[in-house]
């Protein structure tokens, strides 16, 4: 069976923290800001870390994310 290639697009999506948990970027953020308060961009500029269930899923398909 030939290797699963790492999906390019998830490349650089998600960050590392010093303990390996994975952080991700909220959506929201990207355009259409001038209509959403100060206080709802700040929030959605924090990045969460994911849930282990959706870890799980990410390794397998980056396979360079330790």
């Amino acid at each position: 069976m030939p290797k699963m290639k790492t999906l390019s697009a998830l490349k650089g999506r998600f960050r590392l923290t010093g303990t390996g948990k994975v952080k991700r970027n909220r959506a929201g953020r990207n355009h259409l800001l001038e209509h959403k308060s100060g206080r709802r961009k700040r929030a959605l500029a924090a990045q969460p870390i994911m849930s282990k269930g959706d870890v799980r899923r990410l390794r397998q398909q980056l396979k360079n994310l330790k």
